[in-house]
């Protein structure tokens, strides 16, 4: 019988997956896109045939240093 993963918590769902990583139901719904969540896409960082677009990855690494900074400004409170 399969446990309820809806009850579970995002903790629980991970650690029920973490034990049983063959549940692919559990792992689609651990890592499904919560409604009201807001997600920021960001454009491909190569084109189908692996070629690096440039531009996307500039994209990329500015947003990744964004986040750091915001990061360590939160340290620094």
């Amino acid at each position: 019988m399969k446990p309820n993963y809806e009850a579970m918590s995002k903790k629980e769902l991970r650690t029920y997956v973490l034990e049983h990583r063959d549940d692919i139901e559990a792992i689609r719904l651990l890592f499904q896109i919560q409604d009201g969540v807001k997600v920021k896409r960001y454009p491909p960082v190569c084109t189908e045939e692996g070629m690096p677009i440039e531009e996307n990855i500039s994209i990329m690494e500015q947003a990744i240093q964004e986040k750091i900074e915001q990061q360590n400004d939160k340290k620094c409170f």
